[in-house]
């Protein structure tokens, strides 16, 4: 579970992201992106930014998990040393647009995000 409040003022942004659209199994027990969906896979950027627009921390999308019957693929997100004392934080995966979320939100493990139909 994330904690705000840690002795040098950070805290780890954590949640899942999926794929819903031309996911395919990566052949090692996890997934990745097709087609227009290619640049999703292990590995890829996720940047964290304050209200403002500043980079603030940044990962990449770790343990993938395949799900053949809804062709979708779900990754872990964990972003470490996010500076805490925003009212809100933008993530975005690979470049894919920003999603917004609240401090509280962040905080609590809750960054939930999805890309295709």
């Amino acid at each position: 579970m994330n904690t705000d409040g840690e002795a040098d003022g950070t805290f780890t942004l954590e949640g899942q992201f999926t794929l819903t659209e031309e996911a395919v199994s990566d052949g090692i027990g996890g997934c990745e992106g097709s087609g227009g969906y290619s640049d999703i896979q292990l590995g890829t950027s996720v940047t964290v930014y304050d209200a403002a627009g500043t980079v603030i921390a940044t990962s990449a999308l770790i343990l993938s998990e395949f799900d053949e019957a809804a062709g979708s693929c779900t990754y872990d997100v964990s972003v470490e040393d996010v500076p805490d004392g925003e009212d809100f934080y933008q993530v975005e995966i690979s470049h894919r647009g920003k999603l917004h979320l609240s401090a509280e939100e962040a905080k609590a493990g809750s960054f939930s995000g999805s890309l295709g139909d």
